[in-house]
């Protein structure tokens, strides 16, 4: 007989592989007990609510969003081009990974203290993430070469990430791109970065954090 712990890392597997193939839509627990080749009751006796197995699944969004930051990070690179790597990390896996990083913010599971569940709340899983950008953004203004009004890190981390955030949701629904194309049709920049989100992320980190030289 299969363990119980086992079993239950199976559902949340098999949870993972129809978000990622299928999208959000589809993770009823009759699907992913299907799937996994369980009673479609089997999924309660782990999870006490639908809420609570969808909150196990986005966690493995984070734990996998933190594993690519991990893997993309450069220790000795300054602040500002590690803030740079993060953020097309970020973007990147966003676009790549559409269903799960829907599932990973929505609402509903992040405001989730009320829900019946042998773990923290989803919402802390976005901690890690936004410390790491509070701690980049001390440090980049530390070593800024030029004194001027600043927002606390914190408030700049949380600005940093409001807009990378809305970069993502605007670009999976395809209005960035239509605005980009209808505010400069056939433009090419006469200098900074080729590659359009280059040019995006140069501006938003800019706005954010002060302009390259600062």
């Amino acid at each position: 007989m299969e363990p119980e712990s086992s079993l239950r890392e199976r559902l949340i597997d098999v949870g993972v592989d129809v978000v990622m193939t299928d999208g959000p839509a589809s993770l009823g627990l009759r699907e992913i007990a299907r799937r996994a080749g369980v009673s479609h009751g089997a999924p309660r006796r782990y999870f006490p609510t639908h809420h609570a197995l969808l909150s196990a699944i986005a966690r493995r969004g984070f734990a996998d969003l933190a594993s690519r930051f991990e893997a993309a990070a450069d220790e000795d690179a300054p602040p500002r081009d590690r803030l740079r790597t993060l953020a097309r990390t970020y973007l990147r896996y966003a676009s790549e990974h559409r269903g799960m990083f829907e599932l990973m913010f929505r609402h509903d599971l992040l405001d989730s203290e009320t829900q019946p569940s042998d773990l923290p709340p989803l919402r802390e899983s976005t901690l890690p993430l936004f410390s790491h950008l509070v701690e980049l953004v001390s440090r980049h203004a530390a070593e800024r070469t030029t004194a001027g009004p600043a927002a606390p890190p914190a408030v700049a981390a949380a600005a940093l990430w409001t807009n990378l955030h809305g970069v993502a949701q605007l670009g999976a629904w395809g209005s960035l791109q239509l605005a980009l194309d209808a505010a400069s049709p056939g433009a090419a920049p006469d200098d900074g970065p080729a590659d359009p989100l280059d040019r995006l992320l140069m501006v938003v980190l800019d706005a954010h954090l002060g302009p390259v030289n600062a």
